[in-house]
C-alpha cells in the first residue's frame, strides 16, 4: 500500500484483476524493435510491457501509448501520445512520471485537467493581436471554402491591406476610424476588393467578440455603421466582366491551340470542350470521368452551388482524355510542376505567351460559349444554363430534374465541340479580334 490512503498502484501484483484475458500477453516487457514491427503492421490489441504501461493498436493510424493504473480505489487509464510520437523509452519515461504522482497521491489525469485548465485560463488573459486572430479564422474556416483560389485570397487580401495598420492592434482596441484607415485607400479604386477586406475584417472582429476578447458593436460592420461613412460600393464602380473571344474567332483560337504541347493546353480545349469553370478543371481527379457513359461527375463539394453537375463529354473530350499521359498514385487528370493540379495561373499564362491575354480569360471561354448558345442554336435557354451549372428559378431546377435535359445538352455539347473544330475564318487572329465583354460566370 503506498503512502496516499487508499492507494493501489497498478502494477503491485500482477496480473490485475481488471485487466481483461485478451490483454495478458506476457511478463516480458516490449522492445523498441518489436513496437515499431506491430505499429507499422497496425496489429489491434492491447500489448503489455509492465507496471501498466500499454501499447493499444486499433489499427494501422492509431497506436498510442497507455497507463493502467488504480488510485483510491479507482480504476483510471491515462494516455500518454501516439506511439508514431513517443518511442518506447519515451513512452516508459512518460509512465514513470505518472506513477511518481500515483504514489504521491495524485491523480495524474485530474492533475493534467487542472493544468490544462489553468493554461487556457492564461491565454483567455493574452492580448490577442488583428494578425494573430485573422490566422485563427482562417484555420477555422479553411475547409469552408472549397474554391481553391477564394481560399487562398481570404488571407492574403487581409495581409495585403489591413495588416498593416491593423496586424499588430488588440482587436479589442480596434476601432472604426482604424477600418477607415485601411478600406478608405482602396474603396474607390479595388471596390470589389475593398468589400471583400470589410466583410472579412467583420468576421475576424466577431469572432474575437465571441472568444471575448473584446466588446461592443463591430466597428467593420457595414449597415447603421460604414454605410453611413462610405459610399455604396455599386455607386463607386461598375462591373468589370471578363473578356471573351467572340464565338465567331474561336476556331481560329483552337486550331492554334491544338497545336501548342502541354498540360495547360490541354487543360484549356478541354476546358472550352466542357463549358467548365478553371476551377473544377484544375482540380479534376480520374475518379470523377465516368468513360462507359462519357459524363464528367463533379461532386456537389467541388461546385459552387453545392449540387452534383454532370457533364456529358462530346466525342472530342473523351479522345483528350484518353491523350494525356496518366502517372501511377495521381489522381489528378492535369497534373502541374509539384505533382498536384495546375495552379489557377497556368492557362492565363499561355493565353498570355498566344497573344491573347489582352483579348480573352480562361473563365471569359463560358461567356463566348453562352453566345454562341444563344446566337447560333435553337436550344432552349435553361439547356445552356444547365451547361453553365447555372439555375435561374424554379422553371430551371424542375428542368434539371428531367433526364432528357442531360440528353439535349449531349446533343448541345456535340454541337460545341464540332462548332469549336471547323475551319477557321479567313481573317481571324488575335491582331484583328475585337474586344468583347462576357458575363456568364
Amino acid at each position: 500500500m503506498g503512502s496516499g490512503g487508499g492507494l493501489l498502484p497498478a502494477w503491485a501484483g500482477h496480473p490485475q484483476p481488471w485487466v481483461r484475458r485478451n490483454e495478458r500477453e506476457s511478463n516480458v516487457s516490449l522492445t523498441e524493435k518489436r513496437v515499431q514491427r506491430l505499429v507499422a503492421k497496425g496489429a489491434a490489441g492491447k500489448f503489455n510491457d509492465g507496471k501498466g504501461l500499454y501499447l493499444v493498436i486499433e489499427s494501422k493510424r492509431s497506436a498510442n501509448w497507455t497507463l493502467r493504473y488504480q488510485i483510491n480505489h479507482r480504476k483510471r487509464w491515462m494516455g500518454l501520445g501516439s506511439a508514431r510520437v513517443f518511442t518506447l523509452k519515451q513512452a516508459r519515461e512518460r509512465a514513470k512520471t505518472a506513477r511518481e504522482q500515483i504514489t504521491d497521491g495524485i491523480d495524474p489525469v485530474i492533475e493534467r485537467q487542472r493544468a490544462r485548465a489553468d493554461r487556457a485560463k492564461a491565454d483567455a488573459e493574452v492580448v490577442l493581436l488583428f494578425r494573430a486572430a485573422a490566422q485563427l479564422y482562417f484555420d477555422q474556416h479553411e475547409g469552408e471554402w472549397r474554391n481553391r483560389k477564394h481560399r487562398s485570397q481570404v488571407l492574403t487580401t487581409l495581409k495585403t491591406y489591413a495588416f498593416p495598420v491593423l496586424g499588430n492592434m488588440n482587436v479589442a482596441a480596434i476601432e472604426t476610424e482604424h477600418v477607415l484607415r485601411v478600406l478608405k485607400p482602396i474603396w474607390a479604386d479595388k471596390t470589389e476588393t475593398a468589400s471583400r477586406v470589410r466583410q472579412r475584417i467583420e468576421k475576424v472582429l466577431d469572432m474575437a467578440t465571441v472568444l471575448k476578447k473584446r466588446t461592443g458593436d463591430n466597428p467593420a460592420r457595414w449597415r447603421g455603421n460604414l454605410d453611413q461613412l462610405l459610399p455604396k460600393p455599386r455607386k463607386v464602380s461598375k462591373v468589370e466582366h471578363l473578356r471573351a473571344l467572340p464565338y465567331d474567332d474561336l476556331p481560329a483560337f483552337m486550331a492554334a491551340l491544338r497545336q501548342r504541347k502541354g498540360v495547360a493546353a490541354r487543360a484549356l480545349e478541354f476546358a472550352i470542350l466542357t463549358a467548365a469553370r478553371t476551377e473544377d478543371v484544375i482540380s479534376a481527379p480520374w475518379r470523377e470521368i465516368d468513360f462507359s457513359e462519357a459524363v464528367w461527375k463533379i461532386p456537389a463539394e467541388r461546385m459552387k452551388r453545392d449540387r452534383q453537375h454532370e457533364v456529358p463529354l462530346p466525342r472530342a473530350a473523351v479522345d483528350l482524355l484518353h491523350s494525356l499521359y496518366r502517372e501511377d498514385g495521381n489522381e489528378f487528370i492535369f497534373i502541374g510542376p509539384r505533382g498536384r493540379g495546375l495552379s489557377n495561373n497556368a492557362m492565363t499564362q499561355l493565353l498570355k505567351r498566344m497573344a491573347y491575354g489582352h483579348l480573352a480569360t480562361t473563365h471569359g471561354f463560358r461567356s463566348t460559349f453562352k453566345d454562341w448558345c444563344r446566337d447560333r442554336t435553337r436550344f432552349e435557354n435553361y439547356v445552356s444554363e444547365a451547361a453553365l451549372a447555372h439555375a435561374t428559378g424554379d422553371k430551371v431546377e424542375a428542368a434539371y430534374a428531367r433526364s432528357k435535359v442531360l440528353d439535349k445538352r449531349r446533343r448541345l455539347m456535340e454541337a460545341w465541340a464540332k462548332f469549336c473544330a471547323s475551319a477557321p475564318a479567313a481573317k481571324s487572329g488575335p491582331n484583328v479580334v475585337p474586344l468583347h465583354m462576357g458575363v456568364a460566370s
